[in-house]
């Protein structure tokens, strides 16, 4: 849902960066390396620290680069489907990175298993909800579903509340409260996601094996049709001779 909006009003602001990026000869994949690189550093150093605040600063800041690239590439002229391909692949990495930093700092000095299990969820859970999609589409479906949490959502929900979680360290009381609430708004809402999303695939596998099979009969009664004026003069010449 976020994708619609949040994303046609950021690649605006940031195509004048984006421009100014290609003018000094960076590429679209250098970019997207470097920001991933960004996002699972700032992930894998400060959240196993508990340090949510400024690992959200960081990851919030190198997280833009997936908006960038895509905005030089389609400047450029050169967009891509192995600009795709690693843009895609990445993404997955970074958001790997995320929510395994919540995992180890709920594995470690956080203390508490249930949540670690729930963060692990949240990684495995958005790779699964990205797979169903790109399965789907790859056999050939248009798999026509906006999704309740997609990665978008995913992304805004546990870094703001992470951001938000990490002001406990300069002493508001009570609010680190809000990153275990974010967890588990993102498990629940990634299921019903991944739900939508099978139950589409399965929906649209059907439509689109059954038109298959009427072209299937109908190709088949009209070959019967074009040969039939044949068999007839044929079988006239038999009674002939």
């Amino acid at each position: 849902m976020l994708n619609k909006y949040a994303r046609a009003f950021f690649t605006r602001v940031l195509t004048p960066f984006a421009a100014f990026l290609l003018r000094r000869g960076v590429s679209p994949d250098a970019v997207t390396l470097i920001g991933t690189a960004g996002v699972v550093a700032g992930a894998l150093w400060f959240f196993p620290r508990g340090e949510f605040f400024w690992g959200t600063i960081v990851i919030t800041l190198f997280v833009f680069s997936d908006l960038v690239d895509g905005n030089m590439a389609r400047q450029a002229g050169i967009s891509s489907r192995w600009g795709a391909f690693l843009d895609s692949t990445l993404d997955r990495v970074a958001d790997g990175a995320i929510f395994g930093g919540f995992a180890l700092w709920y594995a470690g000095k956080g203390d508490d298993n249930i949540l670690c299990a729930v963060a692990i969820f949240c990684l495995a859970s958005g790779q699964v909800v990205s797979y169903t999609k790109a399965r789907g589409e790859s056999i050939g479906l248009p798999v026509a579903v906006n999704g309740l949490i997609e990665r978008a959502e995913r992304l805004v929900i546990s870094l703001v509340a992470a951001g938000l979680a990490g002001l406990h360290a300069f002493g508001v009381p009570g609010i680190d409260v809000l990153l275990p609430i974010a967890l588990w708004i993102v498990a629940v809402g990634s299921l019903v996601t991944l739900g939508q999303r099978v139950v589409t695939v399965r929906r649209e596998s059907a439509e689109a094996d059954a038109a298959a099979a009427d072209a299937s009969v109908q190709e088949s009664a009209a070959l019967q049709e074009s040969t039939a004026p044949e068999n007839e003069n044929a079988a006239r010449g038999s009674e002939t001779a």
